[in-house]
């Protein structure tokens, strides 16, 4: 009877652990399942038909029982991500940019970065390689909304 209850609380922790913890259908959840499964087997193997059948039962309704519990309980909105976006698309059509421009690399492009051109940051990609930051940078092309850079002393 101790293995049938061990073997329940590890199914029912397994399964509960891969719902609210870990996500995917991995090695938690299989486990989980494989050893409620084997508990009932043991209790059907073991006790007979009837018991087997009543001991299925109550692992299913626990099992709801704790799953609607925890939705009660809000367990899902603290593990859902609960933050809102405040920044915006960079648009080079409004930007005072054009090729032949100079500014200087905030971030280290590697190759998407951040430069600062006329006293305002852009997302800029290096045209080739990576580019520390401080480096001086210049505006070789824009294409689809992006703008290429390459270092102001690299001549391509």
């Amino acid at each position: 009877m101790a293995f049938t209850i061990i073997l329940t609380i590890v199914g029912l922790v397994l399964l509960l652990s891969e719902i609210f913890l870990i996500p995917g259908v991995g090695v938690a959840g299989v486990l989980g399942v494989l050893s409620l499964g084997g508990a009932c087997y043991y209790v059907f193997y073991e006790f007979g038909v009837l018991a087997g059948a009543i001991f299925t039962a109550a692992i299913l309704v626990v099992l709801i029982a704790l799953i609607i519990y925890t939705i009660k309980s809000r367990a899902w909105k603290k593990l859902a991500l609960d933050t809102s976006i405040d920044s915006k698309v960079q648009n080079i059509e409004e930007a005072p940019l054009a090729v032949g421009d100079s500014g200087r690399a905030v971030t280290r492009l590697a190759p998407i970065g951040t430069a600062r051109f006329e006293g305002k940051s852009y997302e800029v990609k290096s045209l080739e390689g990576m580019i520390d930051a401080g480096t001086e940078v210049e505006i070789v092309m824009f294409e689809d909304n992006k703008i290429y850079v390459k270092p102001a002393s690299a001549d391509f």
